[in-house]
């Protein structure tokens, strides 16, 4: 991991973006926004499940004239999706969002641009201007579009990414020119490794805060692999302030992924149960799959980081888990469970889960009244006895719970 790349800072609302400030998760809602009531319940289970800041889309009248009412009941701060026109914009802002999301390209008259500038100015609400893969390439001027698609034929990844570039190089003269510097920018494709090329060009060029994401990336199944392996090299580099995980699909899943992915990077502390399972082979005697999903399940009701170990076996499974606060080793039909290293209880297969949870809660609740502490990743566990047998069966104690 390399250090947090030094950018100016920017506030939504009360959070603040880049300048060292932790990385805010962003989404945004997929649903009507004149329809305040469904609009503000997503915003609720987005902020429920760690989202920061929310973004909502504004494509008519209808949209912004709903805002007030959406402002006076969310629990994080909103931003204001604006494309094609400027009035929204502006209707937003007297709205009193917290952010604007504009792509001057598409706003041809400038005044106008120059008047959704000039209102953020006056109201000190930021902007965030970035460009995709998919608008770079001109659209009007049909010598220019041929010149492109000339050199995109060419080197199809290098000239895109030119041309992103040179897309943010002319927005922020154009902030620059208005005297409006409370700026996030982004450029984002479908393409993760471009995605990568073009943040760290934009990052060596400004100091402004970044936001992270990629544009179109599927449903979770892909989405997430394309996402993660952009967003966190990125992340690695110490590159970006807020991100976005984009999916087809409910938007509390690109929350979940997001809050992993900065926990799993160390950008974030959790506040919620860490899972880790082993993964499947022959030794295991037990369904594993069904176990850790059960598992998974009912921890949901810790409000602890307690970090919970499940293993199908005993053989490699205690090497697996140290650092573990509560494990549990299964072998066929019984199970052992530990406690930061300390071996508590041996059970039958069926109580299992209602034993790991038991004890999960156990712990989190002595954590909480301060009789203990979470492992940080020093907890030792020595192997349980016996020791497997020659057919690499385990003879496990007999429960004693």
């Amino acid at each position: 991991m390399l250090p947090r790349r030094t950018t100016r800072q920017i506030h939504v609302g009360a959070v603040p973006v880049g300048g060292g400030a932790p990385i805010a998760i962003q989404s945004m809602t997929s649903t009507y926004t004149h329809d305040v009531d469904a609009t503000v319940r997503q915003i609720r289970q987005l902020a429920e499940a760690g989202c920061d800041i929310v973004r909502v889309a504004v494509p008519d009248k209808r949209d912004t004239a709903a805002l007030p009412a959406i402002l006076e009941q969310s629990p994080v701060p909103i931003v204001a999706d604006v494309h094609f026109h400027f009035q929204r914009a502006l209707e937003s802002v007297e709205a009193g969002v917290h952010k604007i999301r504009l792509n001057p390209g598409n706003i041809s008259d400038r005044k106008q641009v120059d008047r959704v500038i000039a209102a953020c100015r006056d109201r000190g609400i930021p902007i965030r201007v970035g460009v995709n893969e998919g608008s770079v390439v001109e659209r009007k001027d049909k010598d220019v579009r041929a010149a492109q698609q000339a050199g995109i034929a060419t080197d199809r990844r290098s000239e895109l990414i030119r041309l992103m570039v040179e897309a943010v190089e002319g927005y922020v003269r154009l902030f620059d020119e208005n005297d409006f510097h409370d700026v996030v920018l982004s450029a984002k494709s479908i393409d993760a490794g471009m995605v990568i090329d073009a943040y760290r060009a934009i990052a060596d060029r400004f100091d402004l805060p970044l936001h992270l994401g990629l544009t179109h990336a599927g449903p979770p199944e892909t989405g997430r692999i394309r996402s993660i392996a952009a967003l966190g090299s990125l992340l690695a580099m110490g590159i970006g302030d807020t991100i976005r995980i984009s999916y087809a699909a409910d938007p509390v899943l690109e929350v979940e992924d997001a809050k992993e992915l900065l926990c799993s990077l160390g950008l974030r502390n959790r506040v919620e149960p860490e899972l880790i399972a082993c993964p499947t082979c022959g030794r295991i005697e037990i369904d594993l799959i069904k176990l850790v999903a059960e598992v998974r399940q009912k921890l949901a009701s810790i409000k602890t980081p307690v970090k919970v170990a499940v293993m199908g076996c005993v053989v490699n499974g205690p090497g697996e888990a140290e650092g573990a606060d509560v494990a549990v080793f299964a072998g066929k039909g019984r199970g052992i469970i530990y406690v930061q290293g300390e071996q508590k209880r041996t059970v039958d297969e069926a109580d299992m889960l209602d034993a790991l949870y038991e004890e999960s809660v156990a712990f989190a609740e002595r954590v909480e009244r301060g009789e203990v502490k979470l492992s940080q990743h020093n907890v030792n566990i020595v192997p349980p006895d016996p020791l497997p047998r020659k057919d690499g069966s385990i003879p496990l104690p007999v429960a004693n719970a």
